[in-house]
């Protein structure tokens, strides 16, 4: 099993470089990038996205009522030594090759680059709001699975019953109502929209957090997780509910369950001696997509309601405003994440399911 890890940990760097370099050259061809943005910012086209623009080279005054033979549409009528600066302040002055190998050799030194409009290091931006985003995900997945496991077995032994149909009704809602449906109802129950005044409607903690004991910031931090983290966990736990039903009715119904029963076996050593191995396996092949959902991409909303910082919103408003090294520091950082989490649930296969041996399969 050593060497499988080995192998899976050197395919990382291979993976990393090709994600990076389509998404880079995606990008290349994609219309509206930071430079044109700037430009046509100056010239009253884009009021909204950017709140500043870091370094030089911002002299807005140096417009030029001729038209200039610069490639960007939005440059005509501006001075073309302008245009030239505003170039050089984003690194578009090179070409993409060079701009590629540069960004390929910083990354390879974990060095993220610096924002083009917050003027920070992208590494320490996504450190900063790394917190929200993994109390966001973590509890939310956590729960997820220690709600949706058991219920999802309970429904399987009890399929057609009235307990299994009653929970369908909530997996129903589950489906159909999205989280940030739910979030806003929460609000409006319980964060003092309409009714009640139990939980805040804001932040990951007051802001006297830092004069509480070590029990005040405890209680303070999970009064403020409570309602986010149930809004993002109705629509995880419908889904996982479902899966973890229908992938224990599907191993209830085989021969070998049938041939255990048949020799006496009690339900519950059939059900966790030889079906919660066989059932489980693609249960734990969906917490990878899980837990990188819940980090990076299904909060978005979520912390946009709760007004929570963390990397969902920074990944989305770094691609409406073209922050080009805070979109491919996220994603550095993403697919990082997401290999590890995938190489973790191999490792979980063959711990909950000795017979599956990797290592054998690849010779």
């Amino acid at each position: 099993m050593l060497a499988y890890i080995l192998r899976r940990l050197a395919l990382i760097p291979l993976t990393l470089f090709g994600i990076i370099t389509l998404n880079f050259l995606i990008v290349q061809v994609a219309p509206g990038g930071p430079v044109e943005r700037v430009l046509a910012q100056v010239r009253g086209l884009d009021p909204g996205g950017m709140t500043g623009i870091s370094g030089g080279g911002g002299d807005t005054a140096r417009v030029a009522t001729s038209s200039s033979n610069s490639a960007y549409r939005g440059a005509q009528g501006l001075d073309p030594e302008f245009v030239k600066a505003i170039e050089r302040q984003f690194g578009f002055d090179k070409p993409a090759h060079e701009r590629y190998m540069l960004m390929m050799k910083n990354y390879i030194a974990f060095d993220l680059g610096e924002s083009f409009y917050r003027t920070i290091d992208v590494g320490d931006l996504i450190i900063e709001k790394m917190p929200v985003s993994i109390s966001l995900g973590l509890w939310s997945t956590l729960i997820i699975y220690i709600v949706s496991i058991p219920m999802g077995i309970a429904k399987a032994v009890r399929d057609g019953s009235r307990f299994d149909i009653g929970t369908s009704y909530i997996i129903v809602i589950g489906y159909a109502v999205p989280s940030f449906m739910f979030a806003i109802l929460l609000i409006v129950l319980f964060s003092g929209g309409s009714y009640l005044n139990w939980f805040p409607l804001r932040g990951l903690t007051s802001e006297n957090w830092e004069q509480l004991s070590f029990a005040g910031k405890i209680y303070d931090y999970f009064w403020h997780l409570t309602l986010p983290v149930l809004a993002m966990v109705i629509g995880g736990f419908a889904s996982l509910t479902m899966l973890t039903k229908n992938s224990f009715m599907d191993e209830i119904n085989k021969q070998y369950v049938l041939t255990a029963k048949a020799k006496g076996l009690t339900q519950r050593r059939v059900l966790y001696g030889h079906v919660f191995r066989n059932a489980m396996l693609i249960v734990i092949a969906a917490f990878p997509a899980t837990l990188v959902g819940m980090l990076f991409t299904g909060s978005l909303l979520i912390e946009v309601i709760f007004s929570l910082d963390g990397l969902g919103l920074l990944g989305y408003q770094a691609i409406i405003d073209r922050d080009y090294p805070v979109i491919f520091g996220t994603l550095y950082v993403f697919s990082i994440v997401g290999l590890l989490l995938n190489l973790i649930s191999d490792l979980a296969y063959h711990v909950i399911d000795p017979r599956i041996d990797f290592e054998a399969r690849a010779t």
